[in-house]
Parts: structure tokens; C-alpha cells; sequence
């Protein structure tokens, strides 16, 4: 009998390798403005970055299926409560191709108590293109962006970087 390597675990092994060669490919990047955005939130409702003028966001490109990405969700969670006070808006953008039936439950039963919206292509190539989840940007009070990420990194180095930018 020949063995079948399964293609989930395949895809979460590609992703955990791609991830850890994107380490350190957070930078600061050169400062340009924030594409404008409407995406549905998992109810159907319009989310529109218009919603967080005056707030810096932590827009975070991210899908259910992908473990660097669940990883860093408690962390966003953590700055969200710790900084939600000072102006801080953590946005995560689903791009599952599941629906937001998936996103929803996932949504519930990893308590993520901060906005999520359902993603596309559309969204992705006016932020540059995400060839790699998670891809995450800090957009500051003014709507720019200040700051790119590409893969997983512990919160407390996304924290140092968050901090300047929420003065």
C-alpha cells in the first residue's frame, strides 16, 4: 500500500516553512496612503476603513486554515484590549474561500473579539498584492502606512514596532 502524504498536512507544512523563511521580513516600509476599502463583515454588514479615520489599524490579511496566522490571533487580541483605549482598531481581513459560515465559527470558538472581514483579491492588490498569509500593515491616525509585516512574529516584537506609531 503506498502512503499518501496528506495535502493539508502538506499545505500546513509549506506554510509553517514559508513562515519561518518570512520571519524577519517585517520592515517599515515607505510611507504611502492606505488604500480605501467596503468588505462584509461575517454577518453581511459593510465595514468600511472610512469606520476607523483618526485610529491607527492594524490591518491583518489572515485565513482560518493557516497556523502562523492563528498563532499570532491571541496576540492581536491582547494588543487590541491593551491598546483599544489609546486608538488602536485591529482589523483582520479573512481570506477564506470557505465563507463566512467558517470564519464565523472560528471566529466563536477562538473568542476573537476584535473586527473581522471577509477578504478578496480586490483588497489584496491595492495593498500591494499578500503573496504570503499573514501579511500585516499598521496604517496610522492619519491613514499610512507605516509599517508591513510578512509572516509570523512573536507579539511582543509587533508591539515594539506598534508602540511609536500609537504616539
Amino acid at each position: 500500500m503506498k502512503y499518501r502524504f496528506p495535502r493539508i498536512l502538506g499545505i500546513a507544512v509549506a506554510t509553517a516553512v514559508l513562515t519561518a523563511l518570512a520571519l524577519r521580513a517585517a520592515s517599515e516600509v515607505k510611507p504611502s496612503p492606505a488604500p480605501a476599502w467596503k468588505l462584509k463583515d461575517v454577518d453581511g454588514k459593510t465595514v468600511s476603513s472610512d469606520e476607523f479615520r483618526g485610529k491607527v489599524v492594524v490591518l491583518d490579511f489572515w485565513a482560518t486554515w493557516c497556523p502562523p496566522c492563528r498563532a499570532e490571533i491571541p496576540g492581536y487580541v491582547e494588543l487590541q484590549k491593551k491598546y483599544g483605549a489609546d486608538g488602536l482598531v485591529v482589523v483582520g481581513v479573512s481570506l477564506d474561500q470557505g465563507g463566512p459560515g467558517v470564519v464565523k465559527q472560528f471566529i466563536a470558538s477562538q473568542k476573537v473579539d476584535y473586527q473581522i472581514v471577509m477578504g478578496d483579491d480586490r483588497i489584496a492588490d491595492a495593498f500591494g498584492g499578500v503573496e504570503m498569509i499573514p501579511t500585516t500593515f499598521i496604517i496610522d491616525r492619519s491613514g499610512i502606512i507605516r509599517f508591513r509585516k510578512v509572516g509570523l512574529m512573536p507579539t511582543a516584537e509587533f508591539e515594539a514596532a506598534l508602540r511609536p506609531i500609537l504616539k
